[in-house]
């Protein structure tokens, strides 16, 4: 594989195509408080995605405590432990990226964003009332179906609504809402876990108040439109003008600006991209980059978030306290993201990745050998900076250099390779966590970071400043 630059894309681009006018116009966009608005509500719907997902790791005391899970298991493949209930969450976002991205370039991502997100909530309370590990395993399958396919339909939808200039800020923030949910589901997992409120184990109740929260989506999508660049390639142009307008008049862009933006140059459609074409130049470099970059970062972002609690009673912290210190970690979640969007938009996306994945090593390895409560906390939070880091810079990343024809499917493909690296990741945690301890688990996690560091820096696209679809 060699190293891509987008002007090798943004080549073979303009031979074929130059960005249409919806796209040019869209490019052209100020940031105005109606975009950013959108940007806002786009993640409030994620923030329950992120509550679906960060649970997993925060309600386990609860399920080894409840005897539905083990926190290790004598077998690698143990299905009783705590790594089983890992890896169904994320051999279902395998299943719904890798399947079902298609989705949201099919039917539009404002349809798939709102039923995604119920299909998962409803998932989720049944899976609440289990009784057998077998049971709990299976709806935490279907659930992880759902939340698969959510997390590529937003990272899709905000990029076709934010100019490139604007979009590297717009993921931060959109990191930093969805984040929000997770100090709030630890906060309730410390408070309830210990608890049987009316006699309902204290994880349940943690599913399910998630759950009935995500009904305000209903509410949401009521003020969200559909992707005018979604509509303008699935030859709804009327509809597409009509968002675009609105956009436009949102942020004080006249018609006359509008018109010379809309005719600068030939205004031609670009060439149909179809999936197979994910698997040719210029974008089979690309997807095989992506997919080792997602495979590796897995092991880094979920080795710890999932972890957290776990690895503090390995440490020899109480459960209480464990959720306690947790919850204190948490609050990194949302702040981090809002802090780097001061520089997210100022340095080429592949550096952000690189630095952050340094911090993780360093980071992590001082988490390994604290002891003391204060040192353990402020690691911690230092760990999930930079973990958050990594995570809005990759998410805009790996949508931004994909057509938007297939921009879901081909960000679901590459995405995919960390939900099947995260599966397995549950397991190999669990057994370094046996066999070496909190520094056998942080060993691991160092080197997934330093392929990750590898790849990104040797083979990672410029993509600062570069438009959607026409990449010149």
């Amino acid at each position: 594989m060699s190293a891509v630059d987008l002007g090798s894309v943004a080549d073979l681009a303009s031979t074929t195509s130059q960005p249409d006018e919806i796209s040019r116009r869209l490019e052209a966009l100020p940031a105005s408080p109606y975009v950013w608005r959108l940007v806002i509500l786009l993640s409030l719907g994620g923030c329950f995605e992120m509550y679906d997902l960060f649970f997993t790791g925060y309600i386990a005391p609860g399920l080894s405590r409840s005897g539905l899970m083990t926190a290790t298991t004598q077998a690698f493949f143990g299905f009783s432990g705590i790594g089983a209930f890992v890896a169904a969450t994320f051999a279902g976002l395998f299943v719904g990226t890798f399947f079902l991205g298609f989705l949201a370039d099919r039917f539009g991502r404002r349809v798939i964003f709102t039923f995604a997100l119920l299909g998962y909530s409803a998932a989720s309370v049944v899976m609440a009332f289990q009784t057998t590990s077998e049971g709990l395993l299976l709806w935490r399958f279907i659930a992880g179906i759902g939340i698969g396919v959510e997390i590529i339909t937003i990272d899709a939808y905000i990029t076709e609504l934010v100019p490139s200039w604007m979009r590297g800020r717009a993921f931060a923030i959109n990191q930093s809402v969805m984040f929000i949910a997770i100090p709030i589901v630890a906060f309730l997992s410390w408070w309830l876990v210990p608890l049987q409120p009316y006699g309902l184990d204290g994880w349940r109740w943690v599913v399910l108040i998630g759950a009935a929260g995500s009904m305000v989506i209903w509410v949401l999508r009521l003020f969200v439109p559909e992707s005018p660049l979604w509509l303008a390639r699935h030859g709804r142009t009327e509809q597409a003008l009509k968002i675009l307008a609105s956009l436009e008049a949102s942020a004080g862009v006249d018609n006359a600006r509008s018109g010379a933006i809309a005719n600068r140059g030939p205004a031609r459609t670009p060439a149909k991209v179809g999936f197979a074409e994910l698997f040719r130049p210029p974008y089979l470099s690309l997807v095989v980059m992506f997919m080792v970059f997602n495979f590796c970062q897995a092991f880094g972002f979920y080795g710890f978030a999932n972890w957290v609690p776990t690895l503090l009673v390995e440490k020899g912290i109480t459960v209480t306290k464990s959720l306690e210190y947790s919850f204190m970690v948490a609050f990194a979640y949302p702040i981090a993201p809002l802090l780097a969007s001061s520089f997210a938009d100022r340095l080429e996306r592949k550096w952000i990745i690189c630095g952050a994945c340094v911090a993780i090593i360093a980071f992590g390895a001082a988490f390994s050998q604290f002891t003391a409560p204060a040192l353990l906390i402020l690691s911690g939070v230092l760990l999930t900076a930079a973990n958050t880091t990594m995570s809005y810079a990759y998410h805009a990343y790996q949508t931004e250099v994909f057509p938007t024809a297939i921009r879901a499917r081909a960000s679901g493909l590459v995405y995919s390779m960390s939900r099947i690296s995260a599966m397995f990741s549950g397991f190999i945690v669990a057994y370094m966590l046996r066999i070496g301890g909190v520094g056998g688990v942080f060993g691991l996690i160092t080197s997934a970071m330093i392929l990750v560091i590898i790849v990104v820096a040797t083979f990672g696209p410029n993509v600062r400043g570069k438009p959607l679809d026409a990449l010149s």
